[in-house]
C-alpha cells in the first residue's frame, strides 16, 4: 500500500478568499516535503516549505514530519506482534560494558564511564517508540529508528532501500531492537558494538573528566577505523565471556577468522580477525585494540604526554 498523508486537525486551517491560494500552495509543498521524507528520511534542514521564522518553521516542521512518521510506522505495524524486552536494562549493559571499561581507561575515571554507558541503552518498543521517535534530534535519526522497530517485528520498513539493523548509537544513546535477544551469532554483541561508538562521539567534559586540546573525546579513535574498533570490541568481548582459559581464546580467535563476515564496508573482516589475534596474547586485549584503531603519530607536536594505564578485569 502506498504511502497516504493523514494530516492533523491542527495542521487544516480555513483561509478566506483571499488567501485561499496561498495556504494551498503551502499544504502541497508541506505535503510533498513530508512525503519525501518518510520516503527517504531526508528532509529541509531549513524548512522552508513551512511558514515563520527558521525557530516557527522547525517546530512546525517537526511536528508534521514526526507526527507523519510515528502514523505511519502504527499503520505499517498492524498486524505484527512485537517482542517485548523484558529486562532490566541497566543491570544488563552494566554487565555487558564493565569489561571493557575496566581494560580501556584509567581507574580513576572508570566509575564515571561506566555510570554513563549503563544508562546509555535504549530497547525499542511498542510502548515507547512514539516518544523516541518524536523526541528531539536528527530527522534522518527517527527515520532510521522507525526502520529498526519496523524490522525488529518482521513488518515493511519504510522503504526498499532501508538499513536493516538491530542497532545504532547517536551521542550517548544507543538504540537496540528486540532482535538483539534472537541473534545467535556467537562473535556478535549489539550491546557492546554500539556503546564502542560512543567512546568517539561523547567528550570528555560531558562526563566530567579533565579535557585537554589532544584529548577531547572518551577515546581517540581514528574515524576510518570506528567501525573495526566497534566490531573487534564486540567481538573480543564475546570471546572473553566464552573462553575459560588462555588456549580457549586463542582457539576462539582462529575461529572467528574462519567463520565470521562482516557484511559492512567500513570494517574487514580479515583486519578484525587480526587484530583480535594479537588482542588474545596480551595481557590486556582492550589495549591492543585501541591501539591498533588510534590515529597515527601526529609529527607536528614535539611533546609527547605519557601513555596512560589501566587494569584489566
Amino acid at each position: 500500500m502506498p504511502f497516504a498523508i493523514t494530516w492533523p486537525e491542527s495542521v487544516i486551517k480555513t483561509a478566506d478568499s483571499t488567501s485561499t491560494r496561498v495556504e494551498s500552495r503551502s499544504l502541497r509543498t508541506v505535503a510533498c516535503e513530508v512525503e519525501r521524507y518518510i520516503l527517504t528520511g531526508e528532509s529541509d534542514p531549513l524548512y522552508f516549505a513551512w511558514s515563520g521564522d527558521l525557530m516557527e518553521r522547525a517546530n512546525r516542521a517537526h511536528e508534521d514530519l514526526r507526527g507523519a512518521l510515528v502514523r505511519e510506522v502504527f499503520r505499517l505495524a498492524q498486524g505484527y506482534a512485537h517482542k517485548p524486552a523484558d529486562v532490566d536494562a541497566v543491570a544488563l549493559t552494566r554487565a555487558k560494558v564493565e569489561p571493557m571499561v575496566r581494560g580501556l581507561f584509567p581507574r580513576a575515571e572508570q566509575d564515571s564511564v561506566l555510570g554513563a554507558l549503563e544508562r546509555s541503552v535504549v530497547f525499542l518498543t511498542s510502548e515507547n517508540i512514539e516518544a523516541v521517535l518524536m523526541g528531539r534530534g536528527f530527522d534522518s535519526l527517527a527515520w532510521d529508528l522507525a526502520n529498526l522497530y519496523l524490522c525488529s517485528m518482521g513488518a515493511p520498513l519504510l522503504s526498499e532501500d532501508a538499513p536493516r539493523i538491530v542497532g545504532l548509537s547517536e551521542e550517548t544513546t544507543c538504540y537496540v531492537s528486540s532482535d538483539y535477544f534472537a541473534d545467535n551469532d556467537p562473535f556478535a554483541d549489539f550491546v557492546i558494538h554500539e556503546a564502542a561508538h560512543i567512546f568517539h562521539n561523547c567528550k570528555r567534559e560531558t562526563l566530567g573528566l579533565r579535557s585537554t586540546r589532544r584529548k577531547e573525546w572518551l577515546l581517540d579513535i581514528d574515524f576510518h577505523k570506528r567501525e573495526t574498533f566497534a566490531y573487534s570490541c564486540e567481538a573480543y568481548a564475546r570471546i572473553v565471556a566464552r573462553a575459560k582459559n588462555i588456549t580457549d581464546r586463542r582457539a576462539l580467535a582462529e575461529e572467528y577468522g574462519s567463520v565470521s563476515l562482516i557484511f559492512d564496508d567500513r570494517a574487514d573482516t580479515a583486519e578484525v580477525a587480526n587484530i583480535l589475534k594479537e588482542a588474545v596474547m596480551a595481557r590486556n586485549g582492550w589495549k591492543v585494540i585501541l591501539s591498533r584503531c588510534s590515529p597515527g603519530p601526529r609529527t607536528h607536536v614535539q611533546r609527547v604526554e605519557p601513555a596512560i594505564t589501566s587494569e584489566y578485569l
